[in-house]
C-alpha cells in the first residue's frame, strides 16, 4: 500500500486495514481550489500537515467546504520535491494516543505544494495568480519564529537582512517575507480586495511578528521608489495579521510508528533527512490534543474553521490564552522536565512522568505555583488544561518527545515561563514569593544544566541556545563536589533582568535560587537528593 493518489482508488483494501480516508471528491476539489482559491499556507512541515490540513479535512468531508489548502514552502524545497510530489500532496495523520494505539487518517486537503522562490518562474507565477484572486481569503504561516526574522552576526534578531529587501517587489528576492510582501503588493496591484496574513507558530504575538516584518520590508521599497506608497496605505486599511495560539506536538518521524505502519502494510514510510537538517516523512505521528485559538479578524471572510474546532475570539483573549499556556500550564512544566530531564538521563519526556520525584515537581510547579497566579482565557479552563498536560499529554508512552530538544534554546524561554510568574507573585499582596519551591528549583537546576555534567558525574552536550556559552562562562570554575560559596559565580546570571525578566535579587529570590545550586553540585547523585529534600 503506497500513499499516492492511484492507489487510494483501491478504497476497500485501506479500509480493511483501519485507515481513514477522505470522504469528497478530491479532483472536484482541487480542480475548485486552483480556480479560485481560499486558503494559501506557508510552511509545508509536519504540524501544517498534522492540524490545520486535518482542519480542512474536516471540513471537506462534511461538505462544510469546498475548497482545499494551497501550500508553499519557502525555506526547505526538498520537503516538496521528496514528500509532496511522490505522494501526490497526501499525508498520512498517525494520531498517538495515550494508551499506545494509533489512529490512521489519509489527509487529501492540500489542493496544490508550490515552492515559494522568485527563482522558481513556473511558481511563482502560480503564487501571483492565487494572489490577484479576489476569492482569496487568508494567507497563513506555520514557519517557526525565526522565519519572521534574521539572525545578525551580534545574535540579535531583526526582521530581514539587507539583501531581502531585493530590487523590487518581483525581482531578486531573498526570504520568504519580502516574497509574502512581494505577493501582497501584486494583490494590491491586480485587485486590491483585503485579506488576512494569520501566522500560527508557536510564539509570543506571532501576528505583531508578522505584522513588523512585512510593514518593515513595504516601507523599505517605498522609501526606495520600488513600490508605491499606496501599498502602505492598504495594508494598514485592508490586511490584518490576527493573532493566534497553536498547541499540539509534532514530533519527528517515529521508529516505532514507522515499525507499526509497516505490520499493517502501509509502504510509504521513508523517513526524509533533508539538507536542512528536517526530519519529515509521508507520515506525521502526532498527539491527539489540540488547541487553535484565532483574532477573528478575517476582512475578506474565513472558512468556517469553528465547525472544526478551532476558537474564533478577540484579540484580548488570543493573549490570555498563550499566557495560560506559556507561562503556566503547560511551557514552564515542560522546561523543567527537560532541565532535569537531561540532568538525570532521560531521553523521554514520558519516562520521566513515571520518576515519582519529577512528576510530583511538575504538579507542584502546575497547580501549587503556577494556578493561583493563572490568567483564565475564559474560554478554556485552566485547571482542566493543565490536567490533561499532567495526566494525558506528558506522560503518553507513544509521544517521542526528548528533555534534549525542549532544552533547546532555554535561555529564551526563561523570561516567559519563570519570570511572568514571579512578577506576578511581586505584584500580589496576598501571594509570598517565598513560597515558591520549583520555580527557583528550575532556575537553579538550568545553572546546574550549563556545567554540562549529569548527576552520575558524566559530560554532556547541553543543547544549542545562543546564550549558552555567554552564561557557561560564569560557572567555568565550579566543578562537582565543590562546596561554594556560589555567589560571586551566579550573581551575573542571576541578576539579568534578560534571562529572567527581573532581577532575581531585586525579586528576593536569588538565595534560594543559590542555595539550591550549591545543594545540586555537591557531588554525584546530589541532583536526586535535592529533588527528594524538597519535592515531598
Amino acid at each position: 500500500m503506497q500513499l499516492t493518489a492511484k492507489e487510494l482508488k483501491e478504497r476497500t483494501t485501506w479500509l480493511s486495514k483501519g485507515y481513514e480516508l477522505p470522504q469528497f471528491d478530491r479532483q472536484k476539489m482541487i480542480d475548485s481550489t486552483l480556480q479560485e482559491p481560499v486558503w494559501i499556507h506557508f510552511g509545508a512541515g509536519n504540524i501544517f500537515r498534522g492540524f490545520p490540513a486535518m482542519l480542512m479535512q474536516k471540513l471537506l468531508d462534511e461538505g462544510l467546504e469546498k475548497k482545499g489548502i494551497i501550500v508553499g514552502e519557502g525555506f526547505d524545497y526538498e520537503i516538496i520535491d521528496r514528500i509532496y510530489v511522490p505522494h501526490d500532496n497526501l499525508s498520512l495523520l498517525v494520531t498517538l494516543n495515550d494508551n499506545g494505539t494509533i489512529d490512521t487518517s489519509v489527509v487529501a486537503s492540500v489542493a496544490a505544494a508550490w515552492k515559494c522562490n522568485s527563482s522558481f518562474s513556473r511558481e511563482w507565477e502560480n503564487f501571483k495568480n492565487a494572489f490577484e484572486k479576489p476569492s482569496l481569503q487568508m494567507v497563513s504561516f506555520t514557519i517557526t519564529e525565526k522565519g519572521y526574522a534574521m539572525k545578525g552576526q551580534d545574535g540579535n534578531y531583526f526582521p530581514f537582512v539587507q539583501e531581502d529587501i531585493g530590487q523590487g517587489p518581483d525581482g531578486n528576492l531573498k526570504g520568504l517575507m519580502g516574497m509574502v510582501t512581494a505577493l501582497v503588493y501584486h494583490r494590491y496591484k491586480s485587485c486590491g480586495v483585503p485579506l488576512a496574513l494569520c501566522s500560527m507558530d508557536n510564539c509570543s504575538h506571532n501576528g505583531e511578528k508578522l505584522q513588523t516584518a512585512v510593514s518593515t520590508m513595504a516601507n523599505e521599497w517605498v522609501e526606495k521608489g520600488l513600490c508605491e506608497k499606496g501599498f502602505l496605505a492598504y495594508l494598514h486599511e485592508q490586511i490584518s495579521f490576527p493573532w493566534s495560539m497553536i498547541d499540539k506536538i509534532t514530533p519527528r518521524p517515529d521508529a516505532d510508528v514507522q515499525h507499526m505502519l509497516k505490520k499493517n502494510d502501509f509502504e510509504s514510510t521513508d523517513v526524509v533527512i533533508t539538507a536542512k537538517h528536517t526530519y519529515i516523512a509521508p507520515f506525521v505521528n502526532a498527539e491527539r490534543p489540540q488547541y487553535l485559538v484565532i483574532e477573528d479578524k478575517f476582512p475578506n471572510g474565513r472558512p468556517c474553521l469553528e465547525k472544526a474546532g478551532v476558537y474564533f475570539t478577540d484579540r484580548d483573549t488570543v493573549n490570555k490564552v498563550e499566557k495560560m499556556k506559556v507561562c503556566t500550564c503547560l511551557n514552564p512544566l515542560h522546561t523543567c522536565l527537560a532541565i532535569y530531564g537531561c540532568l538525570l538521563g532521560y531521553n523521554r519526556i514520558a519516562d520521566e512522568m513515571k520518576d515519582g520525584q519529577l512528576n510530583r515537581m511538575v504538579h507542584v510547579l502546575g497547580h501549587d505555583e503556577g494556578l493561583p497566579v493563572v490568567v483564565d482565557p475564559g474560554i478554556i479552563e485552566p485547571k482542566a488544561f493543565l490536567d490533561e498536560v499532567l495526566e494525558t499529554r506528558f506522560p503518553n508512552p507513544f509521544m517521542p518527545d526528548t528533555p534534549q530538544r525542549i532544552a533547546c534554546d532555554t535561555s529564551q524561554k526563561l523570561p516567559i515561563r519563570y519570570g511572568e510568574t514571579i512578577k506576578a507573585y511581586m505584584a500580589s499582596d496576598s501571594l509570598d514569593i517565598k513560597r515558591l519551591t520549583v520555580v527557583p528549583l528550575a532556575i537553579a537546576g538550568w545553572c546546574r544544566y550549563l556545567m554540562g555534567v549529569d548527576d552520575e558525574g558524566k559530560a554532556f552536550q547541553p543543547s544549542p541556545d545562543p546564550r549558552l556559552e555567554q552564561e557557561r562562562k560564569y560557572l567555568k570554575d565550579v566543578k562537582l563536589g565543590d562546596e561554594g560559596p556560589f555567589d560571586e559565580a551566579l550573581r551575573p546570571i542571576l541578576s539579568d533582568a534578560s534571562l529572567f525578566a527581573v532581577d532575581l535579587y531585586k525579586a528576593g529570590l536569588a538565595d534560594k535560587v543559590t542555595d539550591y545550586f550549591t545543594q545540586l553540585v555537591k557531588g554525584k547523585g546530589a541532583v536526586r537528593n535535592t529533588l527528594q529534600k524538597y519535592i515531598r
